[in-house]
């Protein structure tokens, strides 16, 4: 029995999958391994080819997607907080530790695990220091640094690099020309008050299309995959999901707009406009700021509007 779960293709032959699938052929493979990179989608990815190549052997009674397979546990943040507490964390631990249904392994996929709180971080630790034989642990997140050293330290250690495809929501590309354009309106110069007034307009005229964007963006991720969802799933977790999903979605909004602040720029640049350098750098210092406000929880349209009228100011020659 072969696998059939494919590696991300963007993935494929890269040094960290060679040496996991050499693991995995040897059946060397350590038992925890901390996948981390900028985009959760791919880590989930990786760890369900992982997951498929443990569990759909040759050995195996039968052949389940890792996403059902009854040894394949996973553990999911909850709720609108996005927290994995102690008692999930528990439930978790207590399914590794029976013995494997179908398969000759178990393999336990820990989603986002970053967002566990210190309770069950110390709890889950313990499995850690002694784990279950013939159990896989798979930890994805896209902040290490947030975890427990002492949890960091008892895992081997891949990075990924995204596998995600641009975002291709329907009237981004025309956002972003846009907000280009209004770039330029600014860096042509102030003008009178009535310019000014419409610059305002643009900064809110652009707030609302975002929202209209992210929004749409949302919805046509979630359908997707909540179809892919296991049906036992609990509405905590469902939860949880869609608002993962959709930061995701809004990070790389934000990341586009990135993108689209140094295309302006690099001409000018080029031109060898100094006061563009400082502009730049401006911007994006600013850029940088909301976006980590937005891991505070703050909203995104009180973000992009305080990016957007930094901008104003940012931009205008004088």
């Amino acid at each position: 029995m072969t696998a059939h779960v494919d590696w991300p293709p963007a993935l494929a032959g890269s040094p960290a999958v060679t040496v996991i699938e050499s693991a995995i052929a040897r059946q060397r493979l350590s038992h925890s391994l901390l996948l981390h990179g900028d985009d959760l989608p791919t880590l989930v990815l990786i760890a369900h080819a992982i997951a498929d190549r443990l569990l759909n052997t040759p050995e195996s009674t039968a052949r389940f997607d890792p996403g059902h397979h009854p040894d394949c546990f996973s553990l999911r943040p909850a709720g609108k907080m996005r927290q994995i507490g102690a008692e999930a964390t528990r439930a978790l631990i207590g399914k590794v530790q029976v013995s494997a249904a179908v398969a000759i392994r178990k393999v336990a996929i820990l989603h986002e695990v970053d967002r566990m709180n210190l309770t069950a971080a110390n709890i889950f630790l313990k499995t850690l220091e002694e784990p279950p034989a013939h159990t896989t642990l798979l930890l994805l997140t896209t902040r290490p640094y947030a975890l427990l050293p002492t949890i960091r330290s008892r895992m081997l250690h891949f990075r990924f690099p995204t596998a995600a495809v641009p975002f291709e929501q329907a009237g981004l590309q025309v956002w972003l020309a846009d907000y280009r354009q209004w770039l330029g309106r600014l860096t042509g110069g102030a003008g009178d008050k009535r310019n000014v007034a419409d610059h305002i307009f643009t900064v809110y005229g652009l707030v609302a299309r975002f929202n209209t964007l992210l929004d749409a963006a949302t919805a046509e991720a979630w359908k997707d995959e909540k179809a892919k969802l296991p049906p036992d799933l609990e509405e905590d977790e469902q939860v949880a999901i869609e608002t993962g999903l959709a930061n995701g979605l809004r990070a790389r909004l934000f990341s586009e707009l990135e993108h689209a602040t140094r295309e302006f720029a690099l001409p000018r640049l080029k031109a060898g406009d100094p006061a563009v350098r400082m502009m730049l750098v401006g911007a994006i210092e600013k850029l940088e700021h909301d976006v980590g406000l937005l891991r505070l929880n703050l909203n995104e349209s009180a973000a992009l509007e305080d990016f957007l009228l930094s901008s104003l100011r940012l931009w205008t020659r004088h």
